[in-house]
């Protein structure tokens, strides 16, 4: 099922062992492999002024109707946790002790867009935590393909021949939690219209920039098949969207 980033903000997660311990305050995705990486929740009406980092290893059958996201952890599991500091960038060395804490695979899931998300070349810092602040990860500090997905919406869209509009949403499937398709505005290119992109198409996500640039056309991107927000997307029209970009499916 794919569910819209804009919609899993400020839905109550709920421990194994019964009770709301907070809510859904930013997620952090991998821009290579586009996989959710971690959620971050906001815990300070149950620990004082507190965030504390959740994989999404951990989410087991979310209540889409109550908006609760029930997880396999227990209260003290995550009272004990290793605290999110918000003046403080998301580490390698952070990542990898709440992976040992949790139990938490860091490979788990699979990625349509490959690659594994944990190396690769340092790029310059980057910015981890949304509008208000998780911190500036330089680059032997912090984990480079680690980003906010509250901070990227709002990112400027470039297609190869020109801009498109900005990143309003995304869409993530709830099956592996990748990041599916990136919803763009494009009201001042072509009025009153919204596009689908996948991460298929995109060539690098700059953060000094506040840009997504893109391998695609701005006539590829106007004639692709038409979006309607209100609907549900099916495999039907994933097909032919895909089909129209050239892109590979999603298991299909």
């Amino acid at each position: 099922m794919l569910i819209a980033v804009s919609a899993l903000k400020g839905y109550a997660v709920e421990a194994s062992d019964g009770g709301g311990i907070g809510k859904v305050h930013d997620l952090l995705f991998d821009d290579v492999t586009w996989r959710l990486r971690w959620l971050v929740v906001d815990v300070g009406s149950w620990l004082s002024d507190r965030k504390v980092l959740v994989h999404p290893s951990s989410i087991r059958n979310p209540d889409y109707v109550g908006q609760v996201l029930p997880l396999t952890l227990t209260k003290l599991q995550i009272e004990n946790s290793p605290p999110l500091a918000t003046d403080q960038p998301v580490s390698t060395r952070m990542e990898t002790n709440l992976f040992d804490y949790c139990g938490s695979d860091p490979l788990w899931g699979y990625s349509y867009f490959g690659g594994d998300g944990l190396g690769g070349p340092l790029g310059g810092p980057r910015y981890l935590g949304g509008r208000d602040g998780v911190g500036l990860a330089d680059d032997d500090e912090g984990d480079p393909h680690l980003r906010s997905l509250a901070e990227v919406t709002g990112y400027h869209m470039h297609a190869v021949d020109g801009e498109i509009g900005h990143a309003e949403n995304f869409l993530v499937d709830d099956a592996n939690w990748d990041v599916r398709y990136i919803i763009v505005d494009t009201r001042n290119w072509w009025p009153g219209e919204h596009v689908l992109i996948s991460p298929y198409a995109v060539k690098a996500v700059s953060w000094r920039a506040r840009e997504i640039r893109l391998d695609v056309g701005r006539e590829r991107v106007k004639s692709s098949p038409p979006w309607d927000p209100i609907a549900m997307i099916d495999q039907v029209y994933e097909k032919k969207l895909h089909t129209h970009y050239g892109w590979r499916g999603y298991g299909f």
